[in-house]
């Protein structure tokens, strides 16, 4: 089996590469003349993008083939006061750089677009401005010439007190999302309401790819184990172009479970994998830890010299 790593939206190696500065709509105000201060809007986002080509070589440079791209690219975007910005098209030319770039060094590039994007809100408004960000993220894999299919990572939404009431509320406003959106979407289990099964209920439902997050199962979990579901998880990726996904964290203490750790626990990972070990011929596995691509780096040196791990490059191995 192999494991691709990946890691989360910024770097602590490189300097002054942040893909995610930003603007208040405060700030924004305080610009007397609009015009410039949507000229300033667009100066960020466009640093913003350079950062991300500076990420994309830095994973490059490191053998590294699986990244999420921040979903805080564009500041203000959907803005209730800035609705007639066309935000792509001052990026254009950046987008085309990270285009060609990907073309050149391709890897698998996602979204977890923001925990105020909510599907089965039953407020009318959080769910157009939830369409409206998708939108958004659409745009921007297709300015940066990556297929959008299963490309954002969610979560099911909120509880409001009655979680089966929740489940059906989403798969009633799933009918106003459009086929292109619904065609990014991935689900995610959380670590508070949703579980495994009720993400996977609305997946197989909704035909969507889940994406298995092991730290959130143990912090929010029923009487079952995760692997009487394995089987179930991996039948939701049968439909989809690219290989399993799920994601790797740890609990920062015992007090603090479902707080992610700087680093990942190697010997949890590794119990993992071999508990999955055959049943699919590739996974990758994003690891959201507090110091990002530093903690890739420090696990990749963890499990180096485990047994039954051999690597195939800087980020990527064989388990078996």
């Amino acid at each position: 089996m192999i494991v691709k790593l990946g890691y989360v939206a910024m770097s602590v190696e490189l300097q002054n590469a942040s893909p995610s500065q930003t603007m208040t709509f405060a700030q924004f105000e305080k610009i007397k003349d609009r015009d410039a201060a949507i000229r300033k809007l667009e100066r960020i986002a466009v640093s913003n993008l350079e950062n991300c080509l500076r990420l994309l070589k830095h994973n490059a440079g490191n053998q590294i083939h699986f990244f999420r791209l921040s979903s805080r690219l564009i500041p203000l975007a959907n803005h209730e006061e800035l609705l007639d910005w066309d935000y792509i098209k001052p990026l254009k030319g950046t987008l085309e750089k990270l285009a060609s770039y990907i073309k050149e060094n391709p890897s698998r590039i996602d979204f977890h677009p923001d925990h105020f994007v909510v599907l089965n809100s039953p407020d009318k408004d959080i769910l157009k401005n939830s369409l409206n960000t998708l939108a958004m993220h659409e745009r921007l894999l297709k300015g940066m010439g990556i297929d959008t299919e299963h490309r954002c990572v969610l979560h099911v939404g909120g509880g409001y007190n009655d979680k089966e009431k929740a489940l059906e509320l989403f798969i009633h406003n799933w009918a106003y999302v459009s086929p292109a959106i619904q065609k990014m979407i991935m689900l995610e289990n959380d670590d508070t309401t949703f579980s495994v099964k009720d993400t996977l209920y609305l997946c197989e439902k909704l035909g969507l790819p889940m994406v298995f997050d092991y730290h959130h199962h143990l912090a929010n979990h029923e009487e079952d184990d995760w692997q009487d579901d394995w089987e179930r998880i991996m039948g939701t990726w049968s439909q989809s172009p690219l290989p399993i996904k799920m994601h790797i964290s740890s609990p920062r203490s015992e007090k603090d479970f479902r707080a992610h750790a700087d680093t990942i626990d190697p010997r949890m990972f590794l119990h993992f994998l071999n508990q999955i070990k055959g049943t699919v011929p590739e996974i990758h596995c994003m690891i959201e830890a507090k110091q990002k691509d530093a903690a890739l780096f420090q696990l990749v040196k963890d499990l180096h010299g485990s047994e039954g791990v051999t690597w195939i490059d800087q980020s990527s191995f064989i388990i078996g």
